[in-house]
């Protein structure tokens, strides 16, 4: 490995996160350390630097030449992080100084540069352990942050699931937990997707009965209820920005559920009426609406249906 690559090494063992794992924050790293490509890692060296000089050691040094508005770049998604795994220290030499200051300095601090030299020798594991021991990995401690701000939510039989944040997500929570329990409480979730991760929940076992091919699971609506003893299925999409049921969407979904037998109820879930008008326009006739703000009530796109009164 040349020392760009020895240097993304030595950051994925630290623990940083996969967007610190890159040239451009292995290059910083071998500026902090003033660390040329013929050189040890045992001759690493604590120096005070600023962005600028690190810029220009990348470009004499490497060759890579980056352009100035690349510092906040640099700033922000490499030495914020190598500041938070304690890798590096931030005007050391003068704690007063603001770190907006045009003479903000940066150095390897001494707990990683012992660690640091010894990379490729034997006393690497053994020391890396002990500095990840102590300061933690930081790529840990950004999942938990993650893991806190998840969305939860309990499902009839008591499993739990946990969605990543977000107004989407939010939505979907609410159509879980209070429009199945109002409108069809004897039905199933059989799919649930997540902004982050499409899929999150999916019964295969359901889906196949009702011929829904798995293959294309990913053009289903955001959340898909089943009522086994109506042979109802509720297709629900959660509308925050876009996606309701559109008469396209409706069409395209007909087309996926060809070979289903089940009936079909296409419901637009909306935060609020506020959302809901800016799509109001483009919702299919025969579908149905939903406020999650007045979760007890339902807005039929039905037609004549219920003029039918006997």
């Amino acid at each position: 490995m040349n020392k760009i690559e020895e240097g993304i090494e030595i950051l994925k063992s630290f623990g940083l996160p996969k967007s610190q794992q890159n040239e451009r924050s292995a290059l910083t790293l071998l500026a902090l350390l003033d660390l040329k490509q013929d050189e040890s890692w045992s001759t690493s060296k604590q120096r005070l630097i600023k962005i600028h000089d690190i810029l220009t050691f990348i470009e004499k040094i490497y060759g890579h030449k980056y352009a100035e508005n690349t510092r906040e770049t640099i700033k922000r998604q490499t030495l914020h992080q190598f500041i938070q795994a304690g890798i590096t220290d931030i005007n050391p030499d003068d704690r007063s100084r603001p770190t907006n200051s045009p003479a903000t300095v940066y150095s390897v601090t001494k707990e990683a540069l012992k660690v640091i030299r010894v990379f490729g020798l034997n006393d690497w594991k053994t020391m890396l352990g002990q500095f990840t021991q102590e300061k933690g990995k930081l790529i840990d401690k950004y999942e938990k942050s993650k893991a806190k701000k998840k969305i939860s939510v309990t499902l009839p039989k008591g499993a739990s699931l946990f969605l990543s944040p977000g107004d989407h997500n939010e939505l979907q929570v609410k159509i879980i937990s209070e429009m199945q329990p109002e409108f069809f409480p004897s039905s199933k979730l059989i799919y649930l997707g997540d902004t982050s991760r499409k899929l999150l929940l999916i019964e295969e076992d359901d889906i196949k009965k009702l011929t829904i091919p798995i293959t294309k699971h990913d053009k289903l609506p955001d959340v898909v209820f089943y009522d086994e003893s109506k042979n109802i299925l509720f297709l629900i999409e959660a509308v925050t920005s876009h996606g309701p049921i559109t008469p396209k969407r409706q069409i395209e979904l007909e087309g996926i559920l060809t070979n289903c037998k089940a009936k079909r109820i296409y419901i637009s879930a909306f935060p609020n009426f506020h959302i809901l008008k800016r799509h109001i326009d483009n919702i299919a006739w025969e579908t149905e609406i939903w406020l999650a703000d007045k979760p007890e009530h339902m807005i039929h796109f039905n037609g004549p249906k219920f003029l039918n009164i006997v």
